[in-house]
């Protein structure tokens, strides 16, 4: 009778028999695409940007409108159909986020949420992060965004935590835009990273604005697999947008010149960019410049 090695590892069974889990369908659902119009929208997500082009608070504004249009659908297909869902925004700021990207301009904001938007500007981050908390725990708001600058000690893991727990408690989906942030620990649903993108050319007018359009990368998720897409904002709906053509060389040398954020208000801007006339604007109907306490 021979000895059994010690150092031998016992044979273990292939997991998709152990305990009659299905392990190819788990793993088929946890690396399945993210795509925009999913039922299953997370309640806690981190937008990473740039302070210099507001995309952060624009994709928040999309994937929100997302969201919500997702939510109302759902109803309108159960039997009881509720009325149309007028629940306030909660838009919260610090004041460094104030500074470096400016307020919520009331007439750039989509035309269905422009009498509905509450803003708060909170003197630190510590106070912002209870107006989000508190925001999170009222039912009577549809959702809310927050811009937070930097990475400020008081959001850690433990605030961010209780952003979560707030947020499934009570059924109210917020969207944290982190801008100029290292990305940190966090228990956010979903964690993007927002960059403008080029707009498909529009349709009738070559030389129009085009629709709002991101590259925005999902590089966390609880319930997808990482990835990259590029996303337009086309009406009320929110979309995968095909890549453009590529411009074709101009001669003439782009006029330098400071664009509008038109959903936040403008002050005296230290950067003025060139930009190339094929260049889109990045948020709803206009261009993204960066706008900074002069």
């Amino acid at each position: 009778m021979t000895k059994p090695d010690p150092l031998s590892r016992p044979k273990v069974p292939p997991l998709a028999h152990l305990s009659g889990v299905d392990v190819a369908a788990l793993s088929k659902q946890r690396e399945a695409r993210w795509r925009p119009g999913l039922t299953d929208q997370p309640l806690h997500s981190e937008i990473f940007a740039s302070a210099r082009d507001a995309s952060g608070a624009g994709l928040a504004l999309a994937l929100a409108r997302d969201g919500l249009s997702v939510c109302e659908g759902v109803r309108e297909q159960g039997a009881l159909a509720e009325a149309e869902d007028r629940r306030q925004i909660l838009w919260v700021q610090d004041k460094r986020a104030v500074e470096l990207s400016g307020r919520p301009y009331i007439h750039g904001l989509p035309e269905e949420w422009r009498e509905r938007v509450i803003c708060v500007e909170a003197g630190k981050p510590e106070d912002a992060l209870f107006a989000l908390e508190e925001g999170l725990k009222c039912r009577d708001l549809a959702c809310v965004i927050g811009e937070i600058a930097g990475n400020p000690r008081a959001l850690d893991f433990t605030a961010s935590r209780r952003l979560s727990l707030a947020a499934e408690k009570h059924g109210v989906a917020l969207w944290l835009v982190r801008l100029e942030a290292q990305s940190d620990l966090s228990s956010a649903r979903m964690r993007w990273r927002a960059r403008p993108a080029v707009s498909p050319e529009p349709r009738w007018d070559a030389k129009g604005p085009g629709v709002p359009t991101w590259q925005a990368e999902l590089f966390r998720a609880r319930s997808h697999a990482p990835g990259e897409w590029k996303l337009a904002q086309d009406a009320k709906r929110l979309c995968v947008s095909k890549s453009p053509k590529p411009p074709a060389k101009e001669t003439e040398r782009p006029l330098e010149h400071t664009p509008d954020v038109p959903f936040k208000s403008s002050r005296k801007s230290r950067h003025k960019p060139a930009h190339n006339g094929n260049l889109v604007r990045a948020t709803f109907g206009r261009s993204m410049a960066a706008v900074s306490r002069g």
